[in-house]
């Protein structure tokens, strides 16, 4: 009785399904390529099954079968359909994994997942309820044309997302433009419209027909850098070349913008007004463009003053002499460049007096570096701190066989406090890009100062934290100095340098 129980049609079907329901949507469930393979081994399973019993699921059911026989084809063919379905659908979706870009792929998966759907749905109409296909259709094309007219604004957002998709003139992520103006990074696409999120972080949405009649321009096509102009114009007081050389040093300062392709300079024009030049730079990415622009006017104002060049007025103004206020008597005193005015602009020396800072001043040490030249070694100990009064210098690290730029200095930056203060080794090579000149604070110049305020090495060794805390990257052993002990521990180490007492 088992074994005639085993040999029904109908009894191994509803084994079959059972075992296939347990295994895929439960056991597997969690696994998205063991789920896939069940389905496919289930779907096989039940064909090879339905076969063997004469049921040929995508042919009508013979008239002279009995009710239940009847009956029981319906179901399981009604079954295969679904599952084979469900095996093509899977299917589909492998391709989105591989692409690994769900999101952009979505319309074009919904389209043949919907496609597959209508197929299986029609096929189970025709080879289990022997409904004629054919009229079916014709029947419905009425019902299409109206429905079609009612929803022309929706299909035409539908058809044109499609094509879009289909087209690619963007990607999920991407930042277009388009010729009305409007703005923003690609955050998502349906079927009725595509999603940008603007500057001001704000949703702005698209209907897809709109979309696929604009011009647009995609800034993150062929790949994610973005190139950007800032123009200059300074007063005609010496060559044009040496005005554009020293914009070219501006560029190679900057370390916010890429340093391939080379950033370039262009003089545009030249009146009894003003030298115009054109700086053109590339950037890593769009949302670079504002930092890259900032720290190109900042080192604008630095290498011009350090070359004693003077920023011209819009076009068409007339240049009057400007008064040249200061404020504070010290800078009266002293022109643009001199040393006093170096240590005065350097944040590290903030806390010092006007006399404390003549001090320093009267004993710096000027030094020139020709382009190319090693200033200092990668760990080399220095005992002084070097000021760039002009030019242009690189600080690398070699790891290994690899060699990272860390950053570049322009006139005003400074580096040496390390050994000075701290007594550790340069974190990277001191080159020099152009032609340099600096400034050095020696050991035995701030050493009296240090002896004669003590409480000077409690102001150092806090300006020294938060600057380590800032840059941790041109420190070595960072985390170490900063997240390893107080703000002490560095006023301590000063006062040891320096051979002051240890007391409070």
């Amino acid at each position: 009785m088992l074994l005639a129980l085993l040999d029904n049609p109908i009894a191994q079907f509803c084994v079959l399904v059972v075992i296939g329901t347990f295994v895929s949507r439960i056991m597997l469930r969690h696994q998205r390529a063991g789920r896939l393979i069940g389905q496919v081994v289930f779907f096989v399973s039940l064909t090879v099954l339905l076969l063997y019993h004469g049921i040929v699921p995508y042919e009508p059911s013979p008239p002279q079968d009995s009710v239940t026989l009847r009956s029981f084809t319906g179901f399981a063919k009604i079954i295969w359909w679904i599952n084979g379905a469900w095996v093509l659908i899977a299917c589909v979706r492998l391709f989105l994994i591989f692409e690994r870009k769900p999101r952009e792929g979505r319309l074009v998966q919904d389209l043949i997942v919907g496609i597959i759907y209508l197929g299986a749905i029609l096929s189970i109409v025709g080879d289990v309820f022997s409904v004629p296909v054919g009229t079916l259709i014709a029947t419905s094309g009425v019902f299409a044309i109206i429905l079609g007219l009612a929803l022309q604004s929706t299909l035409s957002d539908v058809f044109s997302g499609i094509a879009l998709n289909l087209g690619r003139p963007y990607s999920v992520g991407d930042w277009i433009v388009l010729e009305n103006d409007i703005q923003g990074r690609v955050v998502e696409t349906n079927w009725r419209a595509t999603q940008l999120l603007n500057g001001t972080n704000d949703l702005v949405v698209i209907p897809n027909s709109v979309l696929a009649k604009t011009r647009l321009t995609n800034l993150s096509s062929p790949d994610e850098s973005h190139g950007a102009t800032v123009t200059v114009r300074i007063q005609p007081t010496t060559q044009p070349r040496i005005v554009a050389d020293l914009m070219q040093n501006v560029l190679i300062s900057c370390n916010t913008i890429q340093k391939t392709p080379e950033p370039s300079v262009a003089i545009n024009s030249v009146d009894g007004q003003a030298i115009e030049l054109q700086l053109s730079f590339r950037v890593r990415d769009i949302s670079l463009i504002t930092a890259a622009k900032n720290e190109i006017y900042d080192l604008l104002y630095r290498h011009s003053k350090a070359a004693g060049l003077k920023l011209a007025g819009p076009p068409g103004t007339i240049a009057l002499p400007m008064e040249q206020k200061a404020d504070t008597p010290g800078e009266q005193q002293h022109a643009p460049g001199t040393p006093w005015r170096l240590v005065s602009n350097i944040p590290l020396f903030s806390s010092l007096t006007e006399d404390e800072k003549e001090h320093l001043a009267s004993r710096m040490q000027r030094h020139t570096y020709r382009k190319d030249a090693v200033i200092a070694e990668q760990d080399a100990k220095l005992r002084a701190l070097t000021i760039v009064r002009s030019g242009v210098v690189s600080i690398t690290r070699h790891e290994g066989h690899r060699q990272i730029e860390l950053t570049r200095l322009a006139p005003g930056d400074y580096f040496g406090e390390n050994g000075l203060l701290m007594g550790t080794g340069e974190v990277g090579t001191v080159r020099a890009l152009t032609f340099v000149v600096t400034y050095e604070i020696g050991e035995d110049c701030l050493a009296p100062l240090l002896h004669d305020r003590p409480a000077l090495a409690e102001e150092l060794g806090a300006i020294m934290a938060k600057r380590i805390e800032d840059e941790k990257h041109l420190f070595a052993n960072a985390d170490l100095l900063v997240h390893g002990g107080p703000v002490s521990s560095l006023s301590s180490r000063i006062k040891h340098l320096f051979q002051l007492q240890q007391h409070d």
